[in-house]
């Protein structure tokens, strides 16, 4: 037996939320389901080594709906929570990372179980599309960068590649 839905108009916002961090600090943000996300995370990153520093922040979706925070850099950790505090959209989280960078720790990152995906990884400055309707705030993407302004030259892929290799990611 088929049921007709009756229509629903929903009203949505879009708001700008950039994420303030310095340059020297690289940040992960992404979308989980679940409270201990802010232990899973945290152990996470702990196992990729000692000299990594970071800071975690949860967005509780319902209950207490409380920023969760963990992380091994108090100021890194002040920086997660800021950040998920400003976005504010239910089961995001942020990671604020320094002495390493996402790709060091992205696969450990998205093999934590309530990790239901990452809408980005970088350095660069970020801005939060966060959708906003009467039943909350989500997460809509990310502006990351800006768009390119030419195609890399001869020289450019040999820089490239010099790059890569003098910081250790590549033979």
């Amino acid at each position: 037996m088929l049921t007709a839905s009756k229509e629903v108009t929903v009203t949505v916002e879009i708001e700008v939320v950039p994420l303030e961090k310095p340059d020297d600090v690289n940040v992960i943000v992404g979308q989980s389901h679940f409270i201990k996300t802010v232990e899973d995370l945290h152990e996470a990153l702990a196992g990729v080594g000692g000299t990594l520093k970071f800071g975690v922040a949860f967005c509780e979706a319902s209950g207490a709906r409380l920023v969760r925070r963990t992380g091994n850099d108090d100021s890194l950790v002040d920086l997660a929570v800021a950040a998920a505090m400003s976005v504010g959209a239910g089961h995001s989280f942020v990671i604020m990372l320094r002495d390493g960078f996402p790709v060091n720790v992205l696969n450990q990152v998205k093999a934590v179980p309530e990790v239901c995906s990452i809408f980005c990884a970088t350095a660069n400055s970020v801005q939060i599309l966060v959708a906003v309707t009467d039943a909350g705030r989500g997460v809509a993407g990310v502006i990351d960068g800006e768009p390119p302004v030419g195609v890399e030259t001869e020289q450019d892929v040999a820089d490239r590649k010099d790059l890569l290799r003098a910081i250790g990611y590549k033979l």
